[in-house]
């Protein structure tokens, strides 16, 4: 299993407020650690809102004391318990910060152990399962946009273009806004996972994403591809994609 992660400022945005973390090795008692997170707040507050949240997350991990006792079966309370220390980390930041106040980010975090993956999110993020013909999104966009589509109250073709697509209804560091999903899934006959911020996904679609993740060539060159061809279509936004290769 091979990982790569990259991230862009894009072509409209002076700052970068995405934060990736990749690390194919064990770390605490993980296996491996993937971590998107695309900050939102004043002026660079949502970049310190994303910097914490890997640093804070990851560093629970990587530190956690009692690393010889935890199992498999223990990685989604570990990977939840990480991200609720993040988010409280963030929100004492911004309450004892003015230029900070109100800070938060998005946050997808995975573990991928044997035939599982296992997954903490909450935002607008995405994890993806890649398959040779196909994508599977295995989170689900915490959205004013998409509460609306899940009870029909708008089509999936309204969804692209509400005015509220953007808005989010979860968010780390926000205490009343910090429902985290707890996500595991077999991994089964995926080629790939990807990680990503929603600067990927509003400029490709999956099928283009699928095609490049399952292209010829390192993981590190697939990745950049994918934000490369992100700002081609205009790249609106920050973009950030992690690519975990499974079946190479």
């Amino acid at each position: 299993m091979y990982a790569a992660g990259f991230t862009d400022v894009g072509s409209v945005r002076e700052q970068n407020e995405d934060a990736i973390f990749v690390h194919n090795k064990p770390i605490g008692p993980f296996p491996n650690l993937f971590i998107v997170a695309d900050g939102m707040g004043g002026h660079k507050a949502g970049e310190i809102a994303s910097s914490m949240a890997v640093e804070k997350f990851s560093g629970f991990i990587r530190d956690f004391p009692a690393q010889d006792f935890v199992r498999p079966e223990d990685y989604l309370d570990l990977l939840i318990s990480a991200a609720q220390h993040a988010g409280d980390e963030i929100n004492k930041k911004a309450k004892s910060d003015e230029s900070t106040s109100g800070m938060g980010t998005t946050l997808t975090a995975g573990v991928i152990d044997g035939d599982k993956i296992f997954l903490v999110h909450i935002g607008d993020s995405r994890a993806y399962l890649v398959h040779l013909l196909s994508m599977s999104q295995i989170t689900t966009d915490h959205t004013f946009v998409e509460e609306l589509l899940q009870t029909g109250r708008v089509t999936a073709e309204e969804a692209k273009t509400h005015p509220r697509r953007h808005v989010l209804t979860r968010v780390l560091g926000v205490p009343e806004n910090m429902q985290i999903d707890g996500i595991v899934r077999d991994i089964g006959d995926a080629t790939a996972v990807l990680l990503c911020s929603d600067g990927l996904t509003n400029m490709l679609d999956d099928e283009s994403m699928m095609k490049i993740i399952n292209g010829l060539g390192y993981v590190e060159h697939r990745t950049k591809y994918l934000v490369e061809e992100a700002n081609k279509k205009g790249g609106l936004d920050n973009i950030s994609a992690i690519v975990v290769d499974i079946a190479r």
